[in-house]
């Protein structure tokens, strides 16, 4: 009798912990996916994102094929409606046991509950594994069994825990002998796997962002051999292509994070920290995505609109729709800050000091909720990952764990002269500033040029920043 493994964000056949537990519970497989079009929505995943995750399905099913494995898409609003399907298609194969990776955000791990229990009533048991993380979110732990809220002392405890356990990257499983399984029909839910869903309308070129985990393993082995020996020194400054841009195939599992952390460890000589300083740095990195999943385990009001320090709701944000509407269209009159929503409208991402630089634009000079900025972005970004985005958010804001003091509040200006001193990436999605000296670009109106095709400052930074240290000292005294 075939086991069912039901995917979700874990598109792939390499190293995947739920499909190497079904195989080994099973010779033949049928594998499940549900498309929720509301549920989706209503966690604001974008729609450069969902198109994304259909090509790489297809990839995926294409994939799972080769092994002789039947790929099952269901289409159905939301993640209430998946029980009654799934416990259809267990019978209809008489599986016996349903096999799936872990989601951490409060409204899976709800479905989840609510799915075992269906599947109990019909004597089938569901078992789940932690693979989104290299570590399993809730067993890194300080001595008085309490989770880590400080990222240095969490990853000190992370790279022991790694040490004394490693996790082990597993391998693609056999194919199976031809699956005789019985064909199934018999749910109007069914459905081949859509290019698009109506309601998720992308203007991002799916070019920019081909899908599929062969793709993804191409370019982390290329970031590996190539850019990850700069990527302490060039990571900072987006003009450069100096990140690994593979975060969109680790949001949606056509890559693990087990692999990215064995080829960084072979690049490194197997050492994760004290090795050659970019590659370092780049560990780190994948060490706080981890951080971030432990956060959203330990503390799943952060997936409930809560800020994680909780005096930080006192804050009384301002509501001015001028400004959101400036911020979201590239319109402040702040080259970088607009230079960088611009380039998250046409691509779905971001470079991450810029998200760093507009999320603290956002919360801490145009002083609006941070939660309305966080939703803007996970509306968007191609690599929308709610722990991630949460916690840079949070951090940004100084509400979070391990928050920015409120007292560090970013300077767009001297941000910009920073890591875009020449204006390459101004110039690349401010056009109408081209033209514009290395010094003028960073700062238009200071210097007084004329009239420009480009908005004024909509803000008065000092004034701006006085304003929220002043907020945050009242909060806290």
């Amino acid at each position: 009798m075939p086991s069912i493994i039901w995917f979700r964000e874990d598109l792939r056949i390499h190293d995947n912990t739920a499909l190497i537990a079904a195989r080994n519970q099973s010779e033949h497989l049928v594998a499940v996916y549900f498309i929720t079009p509301k549920t989706w929505r209503s966690h604001d995943l974008a729609a450069t994102r969902i198109n994304f995750m259909l090509q790489g399905l297809a990839l995926l099913q294409k994939n799972l094929d080769s092994l002789h494995i039947p790929l099952l898409v269901f289409q159905c609003p939301k993640f209430s409606d998946i029980d009654p399907i799934l416990c259809q298609v267990a019978e209809h194969y008489k599986a016996t046991h349903v096999f799936a990776n872990k989601q951490y955000e409060v409204n899976e791990l709800a479905r989840d509950v609510s799915v075992e229990k269906a599947l109990a009533k019909i004597n089938i048991k569901f078992h789940t594994y932690d693979d989104q993380t290299i570590i399993a979110p809730d067993k890194i732990k300080t001595q008085k069994n309490t989770v880590y809220t400080v990222f240095t002392p969490y990853k000190k405890a992370w790279i022991n825990t790694f040490i004394e356990e490693p996790p082990i990257v597993l391998k693609v499983p056999k194919k199976a002998k031809k699956n005789d399984a019985p064909e199934f029909k018999h749910n109007t839910l069914l459905t081949d796997i859509p290019e698009k869903i109506p309601g998720f309308t992308s203007t991002v070129d799916v070019k920019l962002w081909p899908a599929g985990e062969k793709i993804a393993l191409k370019q982390l082995d290329k970031f590996v051999s190539t850019k990850i020996k700069k990527y302490e020194k060039e990571r900072d400054f987006p003009a450069l292509d100096g990140t690994s841009q593979i975060s969109p195939y680790l949001a949606t599992g056509m890559l693990s994070a087990r692999m990215c952390l064995e080829k960084a460890l072979k690049a490194n000589k197997g050492k994760l920290i004290d090795g050659n300083k970019n590659i370092d740095c780049w560990i780190s990195e994948l060490i706080w995505r981890e951080f971030y999943k432990s956060i959203l385990v330990g503390f799943p009001r952060v997936c409930r609109h809560r800020a994680f320090q909780l005096d930080t709701e006192k804050l009384k944000w301002h509501s001015n729709h001028d400004h959101l509407v400036a911020w979201k269209n590239g319109k402040t009159g702040f080259p970088i800050v607009d230079a960088a929503m611009r380039q998250l409208k046409q691509t779905g991402w971001m470079h991450n000091r810029l998200r760093m630089i507009t999320a603290m634009f956002f919360s801490k000079l145009l002083w609006i909720d941070w939660r309305l900025g966080e939703q803007y972005f996970m509306q968007h970004l191609i690599d929308g990952d709610f722990a991630s985005n949460n916690g840079g958010w949070q951090w940004s804001a100084s509400t979070g764990t391990d928050a920015a003091p409120y007292f560090r509040i970013f300077n767009p200006i001297s941000q910009s002269e920073k890591f875009d001193p020449k204006g390459e990436f101004i110039r690349q999605y401010c056009p109408e500033l081209a033209d514009l000296d290395d010094n003028a670009i960073h700062n238009p109106y200071e210097y007084a040029i004329g009239e420009l095709d480009y908005p004024q400052p909509i803000i008065d930074y000092k004034k701006c920043r006085e304003y929220a240290i002043e907020t945050f000292k009242k909060l806290k005294s």
